[in-house]
C-alpha cells in the first residue's frame, strides 16, 4: 500500500505510489500548495472566489511601472495570511529579463521549523 500525503502534480502514475504519484513529505506538500496559490487565479477555483494570486496577470504588466513589485507582494502576503496562516515570506524578488518573470518567495514553515524558497520562471507566449 502507498504512503503519502497528497496527490503529486502534475498528475503522473507511479508503480510505487499506485495510479499517481504521492507527495511524501509535509514540507513538500505546502511547497505544491503555495505554488497552485501563485498559480491559481481568483474566481477559478470553485466555492473558494478569492482565492489565488494569479501571477500570470502580472506577466503583461509594464515592470518600469510604479508599485508592480508592491503589489504582487501584497497581493502574496494577504493570500499567504488567509489561505496558509502557517507560512511566514521571508523575502520575495522577483525580475524580468527575455520576457520571463523570475520569482523567488522564500518562506518558512512555523509548525515544521523549516525554510524553504519557491522559485518560477513564467514566460510571455
Amino acid at each position: 500500500m502507498a504512503s503519502g500525503i497528497a496527490v503529486k502534480l502534475p498528475l503522473k502514475y507511479d508503480n510505487d505510489d499506485g495510479p499517481y504519484l504521492l507527495t511524501k513529505t509535509l514540507a513538500e506538500t505546502v511547497k505544491q500548495n503555495f505554488k497552485n496559490l501563485l498559480l491559481t487565479v481568483p474566481g477559478e477555483r470553485i466555492m473558494l472566489p478569492e482565492f489565488g494570486i494569479g501571477v500570470h496577470g502580472f506577466l503583461f504588466e509594464n515592470d518600469t511601472s510604479p508599485g508592480l513589485q508592491e503589489d504582487f507582494a501584497e497581493r502574496v502576503h494577504d493570500q499567504v495570511a488567509r489561505h496558509l496562516p502557517f507560512v511566514a515570506i521571508e523575502d520575495i524578488l522577483t525580475g524580468f529579463k527575455e520576457n520571463t518573470w523570475h520569482i523567488q518567495i522564500s518562506y518558512f514553515i512555523r509548525p515544521l521549523g523549516i525554510s524553504d524558497a519557491l522559485s518560477l520562471n513564467l514566460a510571455e507566449k
